[in-house]
């Protein structure tokens, strides 16, 4: 009888106590196997180079480089790879960003054992995994305008408090270009002014402080 190899998993979160807890869940299905742990998205990069894993459960926000650009990085140089986003986030930016990136699937951490456990066996047999109601945010997400580099610029000084003046001093362009950008931020976020335009940007995962 032939033994069939086990699935082999990269955890990658900054989190100790939560790459621990997912090593010790996963330890114990006979099917699976932990080849590694990392704290961050250079990390992950050399470790999946290293060992080229199966699945890697990637945390979204972490020091050094975020779950998106290590996504991206890896699923360049490995056309193969199977990717699960594990987050806390569940905005619908954080979540098109993520499977826009090259992510196979997509949990919160409140998921239950058995449906990581599903999601991981899922991917690794070349299926999606994406929640219902993942699925309806991506859906929505998919209808919105996105922000461009120079709004995002302006959104993310806007909600560290700066004003139009020091916006434009920042960066280096007039008041007026910043009252414009403003102006497509509040459309493109259907806000009604700064703050709500700020609150919306950070429930969607658009900008985070």
């Amino acid at each position: 009888m032939m033994s069939v190899s086990p699935i082999d998993v990269l955890i990658v979160d900054d989190h100790v106590m939560v790459a621990q807890g997912l090593a010790s869940l996963l330890a114990s299905q006979s099917d699976i196997r932990i080849i590694g742990l990392a704290s961050n998205g250079r990390e992950a990069l050399d470790l999946f180079g290293q060992h080229q894993p199966d699945i890697v459960l990637m945390d979204l926000r972490m020091p050094e480089m975020g779950g998106v650009e290590a996504i991206i990085t890896i699923c360049t140089q490995f056309k193969q790879a199977r990717i699960i986003v594990l987050t806390t986030y569940d905005g619908d930016e954080d979540i098109y960003r993520g499977l826009r990136a090259g992510a196979k699937g997509y949990l919160l951490k409140d998921a239950e054992a058995q449906e990581l456990l599903s999601a991981i066996r899922a991917v690794h047999a070349g299926q999606q995994h994406i929640p219902p109601s993942v699925g309806a945010k991506l859906v929505e997400r998919m209808g919105i305008p996105e922000l461009s580099a120079r709004e995002l610029e302006v959104l993310n000084l806007m909600a560290r408090g700066k004003n139009n003046q020091q916006i434009s001093t920042d960066l280096l362009i007039s008041e007026s270009t910043v009252k414009f950008h403003t102006k497509n931020i509040m459309g493109k976020l259907g806000a009604k002014d700064r703050t709500q335009a700020i609150i919306t940007a950070l429930k969607r995962g658009i900008i985070t402080i």
